[in-house]
């Protein structure tokens, strides 16, 4: 039998993360790789999680990753225009598909679906409106680990970034809070769950408030 064969969009988050673990469950998908977008200041977009980081990750998850680094002051039209050319490069060397953690929003959705077009892949959404109460539980108790890496202050205090997502953590949010964070009241680093085949180890670093966020810097322990 012919298997799918996915790369999956790696923002080094819980929900890409837990689409992995899916993904990797899953007899009628091949696993081809993940794909993440840095800035031009070196992290990873809105999660500012540091390069070696994610790199840690990908070797932990078996996989080969393909980095996509923004220039400075980067367009729109250039950003689509540089994703598109590593997509299809992508599709090129045989992947079908690309998933996507995504959660509701279905204006993320759209945006994916037009940035796709032209590039000969189809999108994938293992999470797709699964209620995220019941989706944060799963996550908890199948043992995923994570760290508070940016918080929208508008929505969310400064105290939680930094700090493990966790029941606990979910039961602190202010009403109206996604408990995974999907309306963007929140971004994740994974560093540990049963997507890779070893935790990794960080220490949380400098914290720094800009353009209404605080940012928590993510320190690699040891070896990536």
């Amino acid at each position: 039998m012919s298997r799918t064969r996915v790369i999956l969009s790696w923002s080094s988050g819980k929900d890409s993360a837990w689409a992995l673990y899916r993904l990797q469950r899953d007899p009628a998908v091949e696993l081809m790789g993940l794909i993440t977008i840095f800035s031009a200041h070196e992290r990873v977009f809105m999660h500012a999680v540091r390069p070696e980081i994610v790199a840690a990750q990908a070797a932990r998850a078996g996989l080969p990753l393909q980095v996509l680094r923004l220039p400075p002051a980067c367009s729109h039209e250039e950003y689509m225009e540089r994703t598109r050319a590593v997509l299809r490069e992508a599709s090129a060397q045989g992947a079908t598909h690309i998933a996507y953690g995504d959660l509701y929003l279905e204006s993320v959705r759209a945006h994916r679906l037009e940035l796709l077009a032209g590039t000969g892949l189809e999108p994938v959404f293992p999470l797709w409106q699964e209620d995220t109460r019941a989706l944060a539980s799963e996550m908890l108790r199948g043992g995923l680990e994570t760290y508070v890496t940016t918080v929208d202050l508008k929505l969310l205090d400064r105290s939680f970034v930094g700090q493990r997502w966790d029941e606990a953590m979910i039961g602190r949010f202010p009403p109206g809070i996604d408990p995974c964070g999907e309306g963007g009241e929140f971004h994740t680093c994974v560093v540990g769950g049963p997507m890779f085949s070893s935790p990794v180890r960080v220490q949380p670093g400098q914290i720094v408030e800009r353009e209404g966020y605080a940012f928590s810097d993510l320190v690699l322990c040891g070896p990536a």
